[in-house]
């Protein structure tokens, strides 16, 4: 056995805790020295471009930002919540909208009018929705409890109340405009010029609130202008008539003489019949409207045989052919009746008691026609002195060039 042999069988050296651990050897201390703290080591140094003004500023504002966001972000769905909730109104009402009235000022009507609960959030959050619409005129009814979201709604979708306004076939003129002037909705005065008779389509025109009676008169014109061109366009080629004046005064009288609808292609037909003949019309209608003009003859006024040689220009027991100008406003039965008039020889006609009319084209069987009807006419108590459509009760009819053509009651204002 070697030295070395006999070094390694020597038992090694013990390691102190220190020395196992690696580290610095342990200091036994004092229990005085064991309870004093120990020194804490000092913070790392901040860089300088930590410390720059610059970035704290910026850290300040982005701080704002977020703080800001959140705070839109809760005032943006307190207002769209208030903007969906139901309203403060309590009962149905009415709300007017002007024209070029802006969005702003609507705001403000509607909170004024207790209708909205905040004017600053319905002009906020509206032109989110409308994308670039308006709010329209007019009158609009709002629901109890209605949202601002809503009323907004209701009033772009220009759904307003309408009111209406009727003009009858057969009103003169000075009557629809009389009608126009009784309407309490309607807004403005009447034209200084009345238009011509005729120039008016006769129909029931609807308006919101705000209308004024100059554009009910310019709708109805350009209605009636519309209508009369494209009726005259389908006309039956051989009519006696030279222009589209012509045609709406024959359909005047044609409305003044009947209200039946399938009578009046027929009632064309003999002033069509007598035209084409040279005959006078000889139209009761035509005398009222040359004594009493656009007012129309009062309901309880008869026309008495003075009246038939009373010299007016619309008198046609007295002028030959058409008088000057339409003496109302024919519907647009009256202008297809003349401009398509039913294919007959008549030339007559005569009130049957029942509303209608018998038609004759001999002056023979008119005379026939004309006796049973003043038989009924006597049977009601008729005068004598009155003259019924156009001839007193003992008078014979006249002569064929002269017979008129109507023997009826005329129609009242």
């Amino acid at each position: 056995m070697s030295d070395s042999d006999h070094t390694n069988d020597q038992p090694a050296a013990r390691e102190t805790p220190a020395q196992a651990t690696g580290g610095s050897p342990i200091i036994p201390k004092s229990a005085n020295e064991a309870l004093k703290p120990e020194r804490v080591p000092m913070p790392p140094m901040r860089s300088k471009r930590a410390r720059s003004q610059i970035v704290i500023f910026f850290n300040f504002l982005m701080t704002l930002a977020v703080i800001g966001t959140v705070a839109l972000a809760g005032i943006a769905y307190y207002a769209l919540s208030a903007f969906n909730a139901p309203g403060p109104l309590e009962t149905n009402t009415t709300f007017q909208v002007r024209e070029k009235l802006g969005l702003g000022e609507i705001a403000n009507g509607l909170e004024r009018n207790n209708i909205i609960s905040d004017a600053r959030i319905f002009r906020a959050i509206a032109p989110t929705y409308l994308k670039g619409e308006t709010l329209k005129a007019g009158e609009y009814e709002i629901k109890a409890g209605s949202s601002m979201k809503d009323v907004m709604e209701l009033l772009r979708s220009g759904k307003s109340i309408l009111y209406s306004i009727s003009f009858p076939e057969g009103l003169t003129v000075k009557q629809m405009f009389n009608r126009m002037m009784a309407d309490p909705i309607l807004e403005g005065e009447l034209p200084a010029e009345v238009p011509p008779e005729g120039s008016l389509r006769p129909d029931t025109y609807k308006f919101s609130r705000g209308t004024t009676r100059m554009d009910i008169i310019n709708q109805a014109r350009a209605a009636q202008q519309k209508l009369v061109d494209e009726i005259w366009e389908r006309r039956d080629a051989s009519l006696p008539l030279e222009n589209k004046q012509q045609f709406v005064t024959l359909a005047s009288i044609v409305e003044r003489e009947t209200g039946k609808a399938d009578e009046r292609p027929r009632v064309a037909s003999v002033f069509i019949n007598r035209l084409k003949k040279g005959m006078r019309l000889q139209s009761d209608p035509t005398i009222v409207y040359g004594i009493f003009g656009g007012e129309g003859k009062p309901a309880d006024r008869p026309i008495y045989q003075s009246d038939l040689k009373k010299d007016t220009p619309y008198n046609t027991y007295i002028i030959k052919g058409l008088p000057p100008g339409p003496i109302a406003s024919p519907g647009k039965a009256a202008l297809e009746a003349v401009a398509n008039p039913s294919r007959t020889d008549d030339l007559y006609f005569v009130a049957d008691g029942t509303g209608g009319h018998v038609f004759a084209s001999t002056l023979e069987e008119h005379n026939v026609n004309v006796k049973r009807w003043r038989k009924l006419e006597a049977a009601k108590g008729a005068g004598e002195e009155i003259a019924v459509d156009g001839q007193p009760a003992d008078e014979a009819a006249p002569e064929a060039e002269e017979a008129k053509p109507s023997k009826k009651k005329k129609k009242s204002n």
